[in-house]
């Protein structure tokens, strides 16, 4: 969340973004993490996702398959371990990927306002529609952890400011769209499947931000609905 005093506005609650909780404090050493020989509860999950032979017994070439997943997305320990956190990772990928090119095929985002950006919490998604025109995405998004939720509801874009900086982290918070109190679109460096989450922000890729930067303006609607899984 950045300082949005300044510009007269009050911050409601908490945003933007967090350091990541799971690489932030339970970090191993510089040293690469060893790698785990027990299966894990999701063993035979997880190799059928990575496309592993699918035995429900650890492998060598299992364990560093599991691991590098682990490493690409900030999931601590990284030792190669089939366990809840990675496979809910992997769950939740299967579920987006299942969506295709029909994100609000439940019509739970509304199709009456014009222009509205989407935010599905449950599934992590977000897209930009035109009454029911998909104008572009879905694309997944980071939102708010547990304790930190992105507050749902129908919300109006009311400040942009390409170029913040969070006086609360001390971390740029680039393409910034500010539509409930300090809650904002954004991007970060960060995958996008990273646990815990954020502060409440949206967290994107910077060619997400970019996008929704061009294709938003100052006053147009954002309907965030849903729970994000483990919140």
């Amino acid at each position: 969340m950045g300082d949005i005093r300044r510009r007269g506005a009050v911050a409601l609650g908490l945003a933007g973004l967090v350091a990541p909780l799971t690489l932030a404090a339970t970090a191993a050493p510089a040293q690469a993490a060893s790698c785990t020989t027990q299966a894990g509860p999701y063993q035979k999950q997880v190799e059928k996702f990575l496309g592993r032979t699918v035995d429900g017994k650890q492998s060598s070439g299992d364990c560093k398959a599991i691991q590098a997943f682990q490493n690409k997305h900030g999931i601590t320990p990284a030792i190669g371990y089939a366990g809840s956190v990675t496979w809910g990772v992997m769950d939740l990928m299967n579920k987006q990927k299942a969506v295709g090119n029909n994100p609000n095929k439940d019509g739970k985002c509304p199709v009456n306002k014009g222009r509205i950006a989407c935010v599905n919490l449950t599934l992590q998604l977000s897209w930009i529609q035109d009454g029911s025109r998909l104008v572009y995405g879905p694309v997944p998004v980071r939102t708010g952890r547990d304790g930190y939720e992105t507050r749902t509801g129908l919300k109006k874009i009311y400040w942009r400011d390409i170029d913040h900086v969070s006086n609360l982290y001390n971390v740029p918070m680039p393409y910034s769209q500010f539509f409930d109190g300090g809650q904002a679109f954004h991007s970060v460096n960060l995958s996008m499947w990273n646990p815990p989450g954020s502060h409440g922000c949206v967290n994107m890729t910077t060619t997400t931000a970019t996008k929704y930067w061009s294709l938003l303006k100052k006053g147009d609607d954002v309907f965030v609905y849903g729970r994000k899984p483990g919140t």
